[in-house]
């Protein structure tokens, strides 16, 4: 009775393990070239390593795919571990499962680099050498691409070849932008991570600055409307009017790229990521105390910052600017000015006119003439034309600053 039982129970559990393997049979799939697979290192020697892949038979790691791994991975194997396998050769000529670890663990790199292409964040790669078309890098164990066009450190129609070793010392902060594991592609972007690089600098200026502050920057471009100036990763805009007290055509006239400044900030605009910048607040106004320094009738030297159909405008060395009329000019015969001075000129002048409460000086040529003296009949009080005639202009008011955009900042 109990031998019959235990005889069922046999037969039983008989059927049960064959359908089990019958199940495994049909679950399992062999191993095939190209593949990944996890595997359980089983035994290392110096010219292989035998791993478990959950196959009929193991894997060889070959010893040219250990030389291949990076000291610190190599040395970090054990018996037991886990490492992800390539399938190099699902049976060679000696009917060995050859597979490859070092192909393994670039799967988890070409992975990752599929997260970078979504997420854009900013990685550094290694220059390993150039061509006609970019430059060669690498990352983890992955080789990658940089296209000339998304260059920004180095410009290699001009890099002399001694300047390349330097270069490739140093690594360099990209993006991802496209990623093809078939083709082996793998292309990355230093002009986009430089964009989202100045851009959190420019939020973490934006955090840090406070309106009224007093920083140093660098000039990095001149525009017609201002010259843009880098505070230590982000730029911002000094408005051509903010530039000097006196009126200012155009940056170069006082400013040229590279030159180290102090600036005085304006304006913050957090929102739209915008900083105005003053150069001017930072300069003494020479009118507080014009009527101290100067006087009716003093003999001064000035730079032609303007020329229009009536005269003049002339700003003397410390900023102040007044008009030197046609009439005012050499004999006072002139009919047109710009035949007798151009801008940039340099002039001795006399002071024929100064109100300091109106911000307004008159200059003149003409100081001891027959014609300054009343020869012609006209008298002139102070050395000073007629009021119909050289009647002091005032400096054109400086129009407020426009806010600079980041499209502006960008091509700076």
């Amino acid at each position: 009775m109990k031998s019959g039982k235990f005889s069922k129970n046999r037969e039983s559990d008989g059927t049960s393990e064959f359908e089990q393997l019958l199940e495994s049979s049909f679950a399992y799939t062999p191993p095939r070239r190209g593949e990944i697979r996890n595997a359980i290192i089983l035994q290392i020697e110096s010219r292989e390593i035998i791993v478990d892949m959950g196959a009929k038979q193991d894997g060889i790691v070959p010893a040219q795919d250990i030389e291949r791994l990076d000291s610190d991975v190599r040395n970090g194997l054990s018996v037991g571990g886990e490492v992800p396998v390539y399938v190099l050769n699902p049976r060679d000529q000696d009917d060995n499962l050859i597979v490859s670890i070092n192909m393994g663990l670039q799967q988890y790199d070409w992975e990752k680099a599929r997260q970078l292409l979504t997420s854009e964040d900013v990685v550094q790669v290694n220059v390993t050498g150039h061509n006609r078309g970019g430059i060669l890098v690498r990352w983890n164990r992955l080789e990658g691409f940089i296209p000339s066009s998304h260059l920004v450190s180095v410009n290699l129609a001009n890099e002399r070849s001694s300047a390349w070793n330097e270069f490739a010392a140093n690594p360099l902060g990209v993006k991802v932008i496209e990623v093809d594991q078939d083709r082996r592609r793998l292309i990355f972007s230093e002009r986009e991570a430089q964009k989202e690089w100045r851009a959190q600098q420019k939020a973490r200026l934006l955090s840090e600055l406070k309106e009224g502050d007093v920083v140093k920057g660098t000039v990095t471009g001149l525009r017609d409307f201002g010259a843009f100036v880098n505070l230590g990763g982000a730029d911002g805009l000094i408005h051509v009017s903010e530039l000097a007290w006196h009126r200012v055509d155009h940056p170069r006239d006082v400013l040229k790229v590279g030159d180290e400044i102090d600036v005085y900030v304006l304006t913050l605009d957090r929102g739209s990521n915008r900083i105005a910048l003053s150069r001017k607040r930072l300069l003494s106004d020479p009118w507080e105390d014009a009527d101290k320094r100067y006087h009716e009738g003093q003999l001064v030297d000035g730079t032609v910052t303007n020329v229009v159909d009536f005269g003049a405008f002339i700003a003397l060395d410390n900023g102040l600017e007044g008009l030197l009329h046609l009439s005012e000019m050499g004999d006072g015969s002139l009919k047109e000015p710009y035949s007798y001075v151009k801008k940039g000129d340099r002039l001795n002048l006399r002071i024929s006119h100064l109100e300091p409460e109106k911000r307004r000086v008159g200059f003149t040529q003409r100081w001891g003439t027959d014609a300054a003296e009343g020869g012609d009949g006209a008298a002139v009080e102070n050395g000073a034309a007629p009021a119909d005639e050289a009647a002091p202009v005032e400096a054109e008011e400086s129009a407020p600053a426009p806010e600079a955009t980041s499209g502006e900042q960008s091509e700076s």
